[in-house]
């Protein structure tokens, strides 16, 4: 069951969220679905966006944040986030052998990003207490002790995501649609 949080627009939303709506909306080129209800709360649709402004500076590759997103989005079940970032990896240039085997929650083609889905999945499956044959693989593909936190801000900026849209309800925008997910009960 989900709480009934409107879909706030420039007109409806709280004085306070029109400026990170503006943001969002520039930034996405439209008003995703997701802004609209995290508007209800501007203080979380603030922090959300700083986050991922934050995210998007790390040492990771664009590629490498789409796939601790939907690595998160995926262990948290969030239908929205994972329809939402397969769009966002495919613009990003993630392979779709990559793409579709996160979707799947299979290992990656690429040993690396493997390396990093199974550390990001390790970090939120544990709730931040991985043990050190986690943290050894994620450092022995390459990965260095920046990047082990920088896999806990992406875990926090999408977990912000994942719970509202888990209360929400939070329905697919239309440009995402031809990549929705459904979480299944084999993911639980």
């Amino acid at each position: 069951m989900s709480f009934n949080f409107p879909d706030h627009d420039p007109e409806s939303a709280p004085k306070d969220a029109l400026p990170a709506l503006t943001e969002a909306e520039h930034h996405f080129g439209m008003l995703p679905n997701l802004m609209r209800k995290m508007a209800t709360a501007p203080a979380l649709l603030k922090g959300y966006l700083a986050l991922g402004e934050l995210f998007e500076q790390t040492s990771f590759s664009p590629a490498e944040q789409q796939v601790v997103l939907l690595s998160v989005s995926r262990e948290n079940r969030c239908d929205y986030c994972m329809g939402a970032h397969s769009v966002l990896a495919d613009m990003a240039g993630v392979p779709k052998a990559v793409t579709e085997a996160l979707r799947e929650g299979q290992p990656l083609p690429d040993p690396r990003l493997e390396a990093l889905r199974r550390f990001t999945t390790a970090v939120v499956a544990a709730r931040g207490w991985v043990d050190e044959a986690e943290v050894a693989a994620f450092q022995e593909a390459g990965y260095d002790a920046q990047q082990v936190l920088e896999v806990v801000l992406g875990v926090g900026m999408k977990t912000l995501s994942n719970y509202t849209n888990h209360l929400a309800g939070t329905e697919l925008d239309a440009p995402f649609q031809h990549r929705a997910w459904q979480a299944s009960e084999a993911d639980d």
